[in-house]
């Protein structure tokens, strides 16, 4: 194998995934394929010249943007044929596009459409299982390779945002619990990563209602429900998903990074 792997990071220019994405070249280890949907050029190349002026490498880290929208499939499978066809494989996976799909806070069953949660699964979910489908045979023809889902705490308890956000969530975790018993013998770690309320994130944005402060109220009120009394950084996920990929005993596992929400 070359030194430098490549880490395909869906959901790349978000909180979390700006974040990872940085983390990733800070090691100068990574070239990196970086997913979007609708990002603007100008928040894709911050983010490109982030990564370039955070990596350790005297060899330049070489970063690519590939759109892709994770609601469509055929669209989740050209990604995967842009990315391949620049970089010939994926080492690392980290599926960590997600979408509410404009539903939170719910507070019945009957306000989520079933069309939703089809949609909502397929966003958040099934969109990475496909991606994992296509980027494994690589990983394990080279006997090598990390795959990490970005879940949610909400999969453990239900969370706040709604029934198809905690239940898209929670089918990650026997997805990651099959395939990683699968694959286990063959060099291959599949683990996922689940955050509680995360500072500068989309959905954190997109509960800021119709004003700053209205916003600063919302996130004192969620960080109080959380018992070290903040909401978590991106960077905090970013150095759990890197402990992930650089930790070969490993595997099967879904991590809690929730500041203390759920014990287990």
């Amino acid at each position: 194998m070359p030194d430098r792997k490549v880490a395909l990071i869906t959901g790349a220019t978000g909180g979390i995934g700006r974040a990872t994405s940085i983390a990733f070249a800070k090691t100068g280890q990574y070239d990196l394929a970086l997913h979007y949907n609708t990002a603007s050029q100008e928040t894709r190349d911050a983010l490109l010249s982030q990564i370039q002026s955070s990596s350790s490498s005297s060899d330049t880290v070489k970063a690519h943007f590939f759109q892709a929208d994770m609601s469509s499939y055929d669209s989740v499978r050209k990604l995967h044929e842009d990315v391949t066809g620049v970089y010939g494989r994926v080492d690392v996976l980290f599926n960590n596009a997600g979408a509410v799909l404009g539903h939170q806070g719910v507070q019945s069953l009957a306000d989520v459409p079933i069309d939703v949660f089809e949609q909502t699964w397929r966003v958040n979910t099934g969109s990475g299982i496909l991606l994992t489908q296509l980027c494994l045979p690589e990983m394990e023809k080279q006997g090598w390779g990390r795959i990490i889902f970005d879940s949610s705490v909400a999969a453990f308890t239900g969370g706040f945002v709604g029934p198809h956000y905690a239940s898209a969530k929670s089918a990650q975790h026997g997805f990651v619990h099959w395939l990683a018993g699968n694959v286990a013998r063959k060099g291959v770690t599949v683990n996922a990563v689940a955050p509680a309320l995360i500072k500068d994130t989309a959905m954190m944005g997109s509960m800021d209602g119709d004003g700053e402060d209205k916003g600063k109220e919302m996130e004192e009120r969620l960080a109080g429900r959380l018992p070290v009394g903040r909401l978590g950084r991106p960077e905090e996920i970013a150095e759990t998903v890197l402990w992930m990929v650089n930790t070969a005993y490993v595997t099967n596992k879904v991590i809690t990074v929730d500041g203390g929400m759920y014990p287990y």
